[in-house]
């Protein structure tokens, strides 16, 4: 499932693939994924208009559209981009087809229709309205904030990290590398976490999350010593 390094791997790639193009037109085929915002809300949203910047929270992606909305994308268990030239077919999977004026093209591609398509006026709102809680990779999220949020926080410390309303970004995958790297078992007491300890798990949440992003979420471009790759 991609996750927060992923996440930000496909924001870098929208901002070095599609802002500032013209908008052509946009093919929808994700009735199930859309939640909230209709399909012709959607194409008409993004029609004529342009990308202008993007911002992640968590697991998700938000793309301005100039004059419009944001354009509002979470990834589910099996999504991604693709960028490619008109004259080439577009991946199997395709769900959302954004046709660029100059022939490119991008394709949210999902293979299983677990995720979502959406417009939001602001991402700050879209995170309220959701109960998201701060972002895992946020500066402002310092080992101090961390262990006042786990002093409140009841069960272990793997289904702490997991719980997107508490922290978001994080699933399966990198809560078990960062408890790894911290020494920590999944079943912890989040509550009980020493000084020592909180420390540690700061310092895995911070390492981990830039490493996978700086490697852009590739398994195989990960440290041989991580859960990861193996």
């Amino acid at each position: 499932m991609p996750e927060l390094p992923d996440v930000e791997t496909f924001r870098r790639y929208v901002d070095a693939t599609s802002l500032h193009q013209r908008i052509a037109g946009v093919d929808l085929d994700a009735t199930r994924m859309l939640q909230g915002a209709r399909a012709d809300e959607i194409r008409a949203a993004l029609t004529g208009g342009r990308f202008e910047r993007t911002e992640r929270r968590g697991k998700f992606l938000f793309v301005a559209i100039d004059d419009g909305p944001w354009l509002v994308l979470h990834f589910g268990m099996t999504g991604l981009l693709t960028y490619f030239k008109a004259d080439g077919a577009a991946p199997s999977h395709t769900r959302l087809l954004v046709q660029f004026e100059d022939g490119y093209r991008l394709a949210g591609v999902w293979r299983r229709r677990l995720g979502r398509i959406d417009l939001a006026h602001d991402p700050d709102d879209f995170a309220v309205t959701n109960e998201l809680g701060p972002d895992a990779f946020e500066p402002e999220l310092g080992r101090d904030e961390l262990a006042s949020m786990l002093r409140g926080r009841r069960g272990g410390v793997k289904s702490a990290l997991m719980d997107q309303s508490f922290v978001a970004g994080i699933g399966n995958v990198y809560s078990d590398e960062i408890l790894f790297q911290a020494g920590l078992l999944p079943d912890r007491a989040a509550a009980e976490l020493t000084d020592d300890e909180l420390d540690g798990l700061h310092r895995a949440l911070r390492h981990v999350l830039a490493t996978a992003i700086d490697r852009q979420a590739d398994p195989g471009r990960l440290p041989s010593s991580w859960l990861l790759p193996r």
